[in-house]
């Protein structure tokens, strides 16, 4: 049964805390990384058939394999895809941004330039759940900025193959290469390269614990795109909710994943115990009942506030991934949220249509890292240059300024690099 908590009668540190995931994983993943980069592919081979149970003769994915998963793939499944990856472009394009140049009368001349990485590695998770909306939210932000090459990786199954899902999303996404490895092997071939596998230039995508602590070592080799915790969800609701509403909201977190967060916060009493009622009814509903039950009994938590402005600023203590402002007026609350991944606004919203169909990204700061993270976007894929140009006349003018800095700070050959120019004058 999920816990009801009273803002009041119980700590605050009770009503703040959340779920944490322990990792003991890095000396595994700091020795599967040493192994792959010393190996190679030899040791993706090996890696693949000890943990998939796979034998390879090939870690690409062929041009056939994927031509064959697209015709194996339900037709109105297609239709969906195609349907959530122009929903996803047409959002993400309008993230692309310009640089820009300041000219002087003196001639200088200062800017900045706007370029996209070169080469984008995306991890999507296989197993027991393929997640080709993930393929979609991750690949396409990089095409629209600009990548030369965006490289999958995924772990095949027994058979050596990847779910024709997400082989059809990466073919309507434009992915450029799919290669069958998975775990935090794959991250260390897309960080490090391998006899098959390009080296990338940043690495994005959900993974398991494996996988997010190999994102952690190799950062600073690659760029990545965060470290990813268990999902979570927070939805406000007034009295006016539908308790099932609410209910199938929270547990559709909590069949991630054991560790997953799913909490409640309404200023009604009996919203709250009706939530809790049709959670237990759900529950037995649900095919992944078992890690759903887990995630709600050790993690899940209902918490009855005063009003509705008290809930939001308990939301922007935990800034959770998902929030639902399930309320009467949304737009009302909307700017008084300071912290979230993303925020679904009404009763008709569910967390559930942001992972699939509306647009907006799926990838999410996680753990509270809302407070100084954003969705992943089409900024994850660029970097910025800048560049500058001067007269001489121009650096003239400020040429004794230079001087003073560096003499300052008691670097003579800054302040001598501007002044040998006028030596003459």
């Amino acid at each position: 049964m999920i816990r009801i908590l009273k803002v009041g009668e119980v700590p605050s540190g009770e009503i703040l805390k959340r779920a944490s995931m322990p990792s003991d994983v890095g000396e595994a993943v700091a020795e599967i990384i040493r192994n792959v980069r010393e190996r190679g592919d030899r040791a993706l081979f090996e890696y693949t058939e000890r943990f998939d149970h796979a034998v390879l003769s090939s870690l690409r994915v062929s041009r056939e394999e994927i031509e064959e998963a697209v015709e194996n793939t339900d037709p109105a499944l297609r239709k969906v895809i195609e349907k959530a990856a122009e929903n996803i472009r047409r959002f993400h394009t309008k993230q692309l941004r310009d640089g820009f140049s300041i000219k002087s009368e003196n001639g200088a001349v200062i800017g900045q330039r706007v370029i996209p990485i070169e080469k984008a590695g995306l991890y999507v998770p296989g197993g027991t759940a393929a997640y080709p909306s993930t393929v979609l939210m991750d690949s396409i932000p990089a095409k629209i900025a600009g990548c030369c090459k965006v490289v999958m990786v995924t772990p095949p199954n027994r058979e050596g193959k990847i779910n024709p899902a997400l082989l059809t999303a990466a073919k309507v996404a434009g992915i450029d290469e799919i290669y069958k490895v998975g775990g935090a092997q794959a991250i260390a071939a897309l960080a490090y390269g391998t006899e098959s596998i390009p080296k990338v230039d940043k690495i994005v995508g959900p993974g398991n614990a494996y996988v997010a602590e190999a994102k952690k070592q190799v950062f600073g080799q690659v760029s990545i795109d965060m470290i990813a915790g268990p999902s979570e969800i927070l939805v406000i609701s007034d009295s006016g909710s539908d308790p099932s509403y609410l209910a199938a909201d929270l547990l559709s977190q909590a069949e991630h994943d054991r560790n997953a967060t799913a909490v409640l916060v309404t200023d009604s009493e009996e919203l709250a115990r009706k939530v809790a009622d049709e959670i237990e009814k759900q529950l037995g509903q649900l095919e992944r009942q078992e890690i759903a039950r887990a995630s709600i009994e050790n993690n899940g938590k209902i918490i009855i506030t005063e009003d509705i402005r008290s809930a939001v600023e308990i939301s922007n203590e935990l800034a959770p991934e998902h929030l639902e402002l399930c309320v009467e007026d949304p737009f009302y609350y909307l700017d008084s949220v300071k912290n979230a991944g993303s925020v679904f606004l009404g009763r008709y919203c569910p967390e559930a249509l942001g992972d699939y169909m509306a647009g907006p990204n799926h990838t999410l700061p996680t753990g509270g890292t809302a407070r100084f993270s954003s969705p992943l976007s089409v900024d994850d894929f660029v970097k910025k240059s800048q560049f500058t140009y001067y007269t001489r006349e121009a650096l003239s003018e400020v040429a004794r300024d230079i001087e003073r800095f560096a003499d300052t700070e008691g670097l003579g050959g800054h302040a001598k690099s501007a002044m040998i120019r006028f030596e003459g004058d």
